[in-house]
């Protein structure tokens, strides 16, 4: 039982910490929040940019994880269904490792559709994705429940699961994206952006693929 609760508080900091880098990353967004308050020139404006990019975040977090919410019903399929994620998973690191290129769609969505922007950047990135494995480890579907009630009262608390999941991923990401907003804005200027810029592509393409595979061998140990 001990080992059950520490694999589960394992997990639930694996979402706050993959919050966390998603934030980090500049592809999610809080350069725009740097940027919407330079123009306007307004700090107020960092602060509504990243509740938008934190609301289309979170739009892209539950609107993955939902489907595999109603999924993981199927508890005879359990560990095919956690094999098939894991896969998905790597599929997409894999697809992101090839295709180098920056969606260019998104640099055709306005600056002030912000929400729409992040949903399609986390959409386009798999952050979704990452969380998958996490999301089954945590639901911890056991093959012993079975019968139309116990699938109902599963696939409740598995979606309970999922939002609380999707809120605690997507506060850590603006967190962590808002701090080094902030910082850059305040005290470091646009310039040392511009000298300074990463790309965690290839780091957030082989995370992927890792986390991928994390899944696939938690479905096959059983956890």
């Amino acid at each position: 039982m001990m080992t059950d609760i520490n694999s589960v508080t394992a997990l639930w900091w694996a979402v706050i910490f993959s919050g966390f880098y998603h934030g980090i990353n500049p592809g999610m967004g809080w350069p725009l929040a740097v940027s919407a308050a330079l123009m306007e020139r307004k700090r107020a404006a960092m602060s509504k940019a990243l509740a938008m990019l934190a609301l289309g975040h979170f739009l892209a977090m539950i609107g993955i994880l939902l489907p595999f919410t109603l999924m993981i019903i199927l508890v005879q399929w359990e560990i095919e269904i956690r094999i098939g994620a894991g896969l998905l998973v790597i599929a997409m690191g894999v697809y992101l490792l090839i295709n180098r290129k920056h969606p260019r769609f998104l640099a055709r969505v306005r600056p002030s559709r912000l929400v729409l922007w992040s949903f399609l950047a986390a959409m386009a990135h798999g952050a979704g994705l990452m969380l998958i494995p996490i999301f089954f480890g945590i639901c911890s579907v056991g093959v012993e429940e079975s019968g139309h009630q116990a699938a109902k009262t599963l696939m409740g608390s598995n979606i309970l699961t999922a939002f609380t999941v999707a809120v605690i991923h997507t506060l850590s990401m603006t967190i962590a994206g808002g701090t080094i907003a902030i910082i850059i804005y305040f005290w470091l200027g646009l310039k040392f952006l511009s000298r300074t810029w990463f790309n965690l592509d290839m780091f957030w393409a082989l995370s992927l693929v890792v986390v991928g595979a994390f899944g696939i061998y938690a479905a096959y140990s059983g956890h």
